[in-house]
């Protein structure tokens, strides 16, 4: 997500509310007589008594209970059952999204619905229940949870999701009610893991609202200014789209088809303009396809004939052709889109598909539900929800809950490429996947065995990015023992490859995985100062087992070993383990050890900061020193030397208390002459807020190839930004360059230093 996004402002800005007022009003006023009225008039046949049941059951059981808006509580359910109707969906489904809520919410149990309603409804309601009720660590396992046992239930029945999906819908329309810290909250989740779902299940309107509704709450600023370029001359727009679909219709009435062509024109939805300009850095006038005109026929060939009409009317735009019905997306997505050049000098993407075509990408896996005449194209079916179980199988092997939600934020982004074998098979990947990826979506062994690989005849590293229409050919390796690399995990983009890597060093590696994992565990100890005798590991990471499924100390060690529990994850929260459990009693060893006290008498007999060997030194996060900087080191109890600047404040107040005993604990420091040192230091920049702020400073950084630990941004009371950082940086010279560039960033009022985050 672009960093803009975290530009919002805080909870007690009243200003917020101008923004979010201009939230689209929905229609909330559901009633029962509108899901009557919409199942008779539809052609599809519902058991009507039974949803009348459904609902006479769950009004009972939510009986007294409101929502945040003042209404009572049975309104969700029946606009969740409205616009799963919407949908196509069957009578069980609609019945599940009636009582979705009951069993998490009133004293009712899962028996009671099975008894009423049946096997498949209560399986249904038992697949949507979240996990409140069950304790848990924090707040992210708690999400990663539901969402895993949601998945689980989905590769069983993918109308688990499609209720999710319809249930999340209607709390976007109706977030204005919550409080502002739980809309940020309820936004994020929906952006990063509900919409990719509903694109990845081609859900077309579900995705496209529920994108655009949290875009509005995540950046409300940025939202109101992407409406507004639509809004300016919004006249002049709908007039050119009406003029361009006469002009086609007149051509077509020349024509012979099947049935006449529906012509529909149509605006890009608020998030995907904001992607293009802001996020892609293009000028509204760059984006091609913010208006588009899309064509229904009746067959496939009649598509291709279209396609050479609108480009014998129109001047079609170079490389601005996709055939998505001979190479579909990954979501079964197909359509033929070209972009041309109207008599206005305007371009506009014109989209061709099928009646089929359109029902499977306004609807997608929804459209083509058959419970009633039994599942047909089960192949299709499978192949749809074939991510899920990859999706699954990635999440077991990294022994970690939370790596779930990571998954479906990176794998199931909507923008994918389409790469080529030498055979002509075509192969769908997240963008920025590399050699390594594809060889592994090819085959499992495919990718255990890869040496090397080719790019449209060329040799390439296999940390290559590959592009759409390249054609790749993996090298392999003959030797039957050939495997992977650990140094893969860090280049591969996809979780299915990660997961493929992982799963061979754990069967394979156990022995090499236990010593490595508890190397690198030992090695983060050291760097984090958490002494701890290694008879006691067991005892002091016994619930991290849990957590990552690990019986065996053995265990833990050999899944850090091939990768699949990340240190960097664990060990902050062992550090404050660390500190509770066994901060006394360190102190008191502290008290008990000898300390060497260097004193030099003067700064020309300062000691060297790479001559002191028998100490550990450690760099002070109250002033972050960078070579360059004044030093002063302070002679802790049991735990080395501590280096601060002259600057310091912690220091002047010792040299301004003038306690001799204090005095006595600091000496004179000085960096080598030919320091390489690479340390963290922060610092905050005060700058007018404005759309594009974060992405000026971090493009500076990137320029600068500084890497960047940490980063946030908000909004002060007086309406200016604040971005603050952590980054990585060999001395002061480099981090006044640094800041001299961060000056002259439009807009920027200061630049300094700050303490360690």
């Amino acid at each position: 997500m672009n960093d803009d996004m975290k530009n919002i402002p805080s909870s007690n800005d009243n200003s917020i509310t101008d923004y979010l007022s201009d939230i689209p009003e929905y229609d909330d006023n559901f009633t029962i007589d509108m899901i009557i009225q919409k199942i008779l008039t539809d052609d599809k046949q519902y058991d009507l008594s039974k949803i009348i049941t459904a609902y006479e059951f769950a009004n009972k059981a939510h009986t007294g209970q409101k929502r945040s808006s003042g209404q009572d509580y049975i309104v969700h359910p029946l606009a969740v059952s409205y616009i799963l109707l919407e949908l196509g969906m069957d009578t069980d489904t609609i019945c599940a999204a009636m009582l979705h809520d009951v069993v998490e919410d009133t004293p009712v149990t899962l028996d009671e619905v099975r008894k009423r309603f049946g096997q498949d409804v209560a399986m249904l309601v038992d697949g949507v229940t979240k996990l409140n009720k069950i304790p848990i660590f924090n707040r992210e396992e708690q999400q990663a949870e539901n969402v895993r046992k949601i998945l689980l239930a989905m590769s069983q029945d993918i109308r688990v999701m499609i209720i999710k999906l319809c249930d999340r819908l209607h709390n976007m329309r109706t977030l204005k009610f919550r409080p502002f810290d739980k809309q940020r909250g309820t936004a994020l989740e929906t952006m990063n893991i509900y919409a990719p779902i509903a694109h990845r299940l081609g859900i077309r309107a579900v995705k496209e609202e529920l994108e655009d509704l949290s875009f509005h709450y995540l950046d409300p600023y940025a939202y109101k200014e992407v409406e507004s370029i639509l809004e300016n001359k919004k006249e002049e727009r709908e007039a050119f789209i009406v003029t361009i679909q006469n002009r086609i219709s007149q051509r077509f009435r020349e024509e012979d088809f099947t049935e006449p062509p529906q012509i529909d024109g149509r605006v890009k939805s608020v998030y995907s303009i904001y992607k293009k300009i802001f996020i892609n850095h293009k000028n509204i006038d760059e984006i091609y396809d913010k208006y588009a005109v899309r064509i229904i026929v009746t067959t496939v060939s009649e598509c291709y004939n279209v396609l050479g009409l609108i480009h014998d009317m129109f001047r079609p735009l170079p490389n601005r052709f996709k055939d998505y019905i001979s190479t579909p997306k990954s979501n079964m997505y197909q359509s033929l889109h070209t972009t041309v050049l109207g008599k206005e000098g305007i371009p506009f993407e014109v989209q061709i598909r099928t009646w089929d075509m359109h029902e499977t990408a306004e609807y997608g896996i929804a459209a083509h539900w058959k419970y009633k005449e039994g599942i047909q194209g089960k192949d299709k079916m499978e192949q749809r929800l074939a991510w899920v179980r990859q999706v699954i199988e990635a999440q077991q092997t990294s022994d970690d809950v939370e790596e779930i939600v990571r998954i479906i934020k990176n794998d199931l982004a909507p923008e994918d490429i389409v790469v080529m074998t030498p055979k002509g098979a075509s192969i769908s990947l997240p963008i920025d996947s590399t050699a390594i990826d594809f060889a592994y979506k090819i085959h499992t062994e495919i990718g255990h065995k890869t040496t090397g690989a080719k790019v449209d005849g060329k040799i390439v590293p296999l940390d290559y990015k590959l592009q759409t229409g390249q054609i790749c050919e993996i090298l392999t390796s003959k030797d039957p023992d050939k495997g992977p690399n650990r140094a893969w995990l860090e280049i591969v983009k996809t979780n299915e490859a990660k997961a493929k890597i992982r799963s061979w060093f754990k069967k394979e590696r156990r022995d090499e995985n236990i010593i490595q994992g508890k190397a690198m565990l030992e090695r983060e100890f050291k760097r984090h100062r958490i002494n701890i005798a290694e008879e006691l590991y067991e005892e002091f990471l016994s619930d991290d087992f849990k957590r990552h499924n690990c019986s065996t100390l053995e265990d833990f060690y050999a899944s850090i070993g091939y990768g699949g529990t990340l240190l960097s994850k664990i060990i902050p929260r062992l550090k404050d383990k660390y500190q509770k459990l066994y901060a006394h009693s360190a102190e008191e060893t502290e008290k008990k050890t000898a300390v060497v006290q260097p004193k030099p008498s003067s700064r020309k007999n300062s000691i060297i900061l790479d001559q002191i060997e028998d100490c550990v030194v450690k760099f002070a996060q109250c002033c972050n020193p960078l070579p360059g900087d004044d030093i002063v080191g302070f002679i802790t109890r049991g735990h080395g030397i501590s280096v601060h600047t002259t600057k310091c404040t912690n220091y002047k107040s010792v040299i301004q208390r003038n306690i001799p005993e204090e005095l006595e604990r600091w000496c004179d420091i000085q960096w080598s002459e030919n320091s390489d040192a690479q340390l963290q230091t922060s610092f905050e920049v005060t700058a007018t807020d404005r759309v594009g702020l974060v992405f000026d400073i971090t493009a500076v950084l990137t320029e600068a190839r500084i890497p960047i630990i940490h980063s946030a941004s908000r909004i002060l009371k007086n309406r200016n930004a604040l971005f603050e950082a952590t980054i990585t940086i060999a001395g002061t010279e480099q981090l006044r360059n640094l800041f001299e560039k961060l000056r002259k960033i439009k807009g920027v009022i200061s630049v300094d230093r700050s303490s360690l985050h």
